[in-house]
C-alpha cells in the first residue's frame, strides 16, 4: 500500500476511469482577477454550484472551499480540485508592470499537506514558460517540479497549466510548435493531466495533443453566453486528441450552468456530436 494508489483513486474522480475523460469546471477565477460575472457573491456563487453536479470535477480556491465543501461530500458528487496558484499574469484590473507590460509572478496558496488533508482530489499550477529573464523560467521550473514530488508523496492528482509568458507580445505564443514545447515539458515534470488553451483548430491542436502524452484537457476561455459554441469547441476538442474539457466562463456565466454540463457530458463522454448534444440545451 502506498501513494500510488491513493492517486490512482483521487485522479479517478476527475477523469472517468472508463473512457479516461474529463469534463471539469473551472470557478476559481476570483483569486487572480477578482468576482467574476456570474460567480460575484457567496449566494450567487451557491446558486451555480447547485446545478454543477454533473461535472466530474469542480475547481476552487482555498477561500471557496469552506463554503462549499458540502457540494463535494456524498455519492454522485464532482471531484475537487484545488487551484493551488496565484497569480498576476494577464490581469486586466490593476495590472502589474510597466504600461500594463509585466512577465508577472506567481504565489503558492496552500502546503500539500494542507491539500491532503483537506482531502482534495488534484491541485492545479500553473507553468509559465519563455520569460525574457531565464531564471524566472528556472524559478518556474523548480516550482512546479517541488509541486510535483510533493503530491507524489501524498497521492494527490496534479494538473499543470503550461502558458508563454509572452502571451499578447508574441504572435507565436500559441502556435502549435510552442504549445507542443510547454505541454510536452509539463508532461516530462510529471503532470498527471495538462491544461492547454485551445489554439484555433483541431488541425492545429492535434499535433500539441498527440505529443503530450499526459492527458489534455482544453481551456475555454471568455464565453458562456452561446452554448452551441461551448459545446462545438468541446466537440473539436475531442476531434483532435484531447481528453476532455476544463471550462470555467462558460459554463457559470451559461444562462443553465447543468444543461451545459448535460450538453458537454454527452460529447466528451457520450461521443456525441455539438449538434445532437445541443438538444439538451
Amino acid at each position: 500500500m502506498d501513494s500510488r494508489t491513493g492517486k490512482k483513486v483521487r485522479l479517478g474522480r476527475v477523469l472517468d476511469p472508463v473512457d479516461g475523460r474529463g469534463v471539469v469546471v473551472a470557478a476559481s477565477h476570483g483569486v487572480m482577477s477578482g468576482p467574476p460575472a456570474g460567480l460575484r457573491t457567496l449566494p450567487e456563487i451557491r446558486k451555480v454550484f447547485d446545478q454543477l453536479q454533473q461535472a466530474d470535477a469542480v475547481m476552487v480556491s482555498p477561500g471557496m472551499l469552506p463554503h462549499l465543501e458540502d457540494h463535494f461530500v456524498g455519492r454522485d458528487r464532482p471531484g475537487l480540485v484545488l487551484h493551488l496558484d496565484w497569480k498576476n499574469v494577464g490581469r486586466r484590473t490593476y495590472t502589474p508592470g510597466k504600461d500594463g507590460r509585466s512577465e508577472g509572478v506567481l504565489a503558492q496558496l496552500a502546503s500539500i499537506e494542507e491539500v491532503a488533508a483537506a482531502g482534495v482530489d488534484a491541485v492545479m499550477t500553473y507553468l509559465y514558460v519563455g520569460q525574457r529573464d531565464s531564471t524566472l523560467e528556472r524559478a518556474e521550473i523548480d516550482r512546479n517540479a517541488r509541486i510535483v514530488r510533493d503530491c507524489e508523496k501524498w497521492g494527490i492528482g496534479v494538473i499543470i497549466e503550461p502558458r508563454s509568458a509572452l502571451e499578447g507580445d508574441d504572435e507565436a505564443a500559441l502556435s502549435t510548435e510552442v504549445m507542443s514545447l510547454y505541454c510536452r515539458i509539463a508532461a516530462d515534470i510529471g503532470a498527471d493531466v495538462v491544461k492547454a488553451l485551445w489554439n484555433g483548430s483541431a488541425e492545429s491542436f492535434q499535433p500539441v495533443a498527440e505529443t503530450c502524452f499526459a492527458p489534455i484537457l482544453v481551456a475555454g476561455g471568455p464565453g458562456g453566453e452561446d452554448g452551441t459554441a461551448t459545446l462545438r469547441l468541446a466537440e473539436d476538442s475531442i476531434a483532435a486528441g484531447a481528453a476532455g474539457v476544463m471550462f470555467g466562463r462558460r459554463v457559470f456565466r451559461a444562462p443553465d450552468p447543468a444543461a451545459v454540463l448535460a450538453g458537454l457530458r454527452s460529447v466528451v463522454h457520450g461521443g456525441e456530436s455539438a449538434e445532437t448534444a445541443g438538444e439538451l440545451l
